[in-house]
């Protein structure tokens, strides 16, 4: 995925069991989709942590969180529990959502770890990797999201 891109639709199941298309979560706004390689390690829980820590600064914004990895439906559920995230948890066991937005690595191993910011017409509006810095993902995806906001 590439700014510009179009993302096709396609259908997730949450953390909670519910299947939902990603064109449902982009009927209210953008969606920052947020891949991490495996839940309850240290920098993907810092990196998970630190979007529910800026929940209010993207309902400010129209925009949702959808975090992403390889890990089971009761692994993210767990995981979405135990931490107290405000949004919900896809799992993508299959590496079918990853293949999606090119955040699959070659073979069996985790994905990437890295963002793509959504518009609500499933336009890339930015794409933001970076596996060692897990501030970054969400503090850029917000850069993003108030410039497309700011009046024109």
């Amino acid at each position: 995925m590439q700014q510009g891109d179009k993302v096709p639709d396609f259908t997730a199941t949450l953390d909670d069991g519910r299947e939902v298309r990603f064109s449902e979560l982009l009927a209210d706004g953008p969606v920052a989709v947020f891949f991490y390689p495996k839940a309850f390690t240290g920098g993907c829980t810092a990196q998970a942590c630190h979007f529910r820590d800026l929940g209010a600064e993207f309902a400010e914004l129209g925009a949702s969180r959808l975090g992403v990895s390889r890990d089971d439906v009761e692994t993210q559920h767990r995981f979405r529990e135990e931490h107290g995230y405000d949004y919900p948890l896809a799992a993508d066991p299959d590496g079918t959502i990853s293949r999606i937005f090119g955040a699959k690595r070659i073979g069996p191993m985790w994905s990437k770890r890295m963002t793509v910011v959504v518009d609500r017409d499933a336009t890339v509006l930015r794409v933001i990797s970076s596996e060692t810095d897990m501030q970054i993902h969400a503090d850029e995806a917000l850069e993003t999201l108030r410039k497309v906001d700011a009046p024109r």
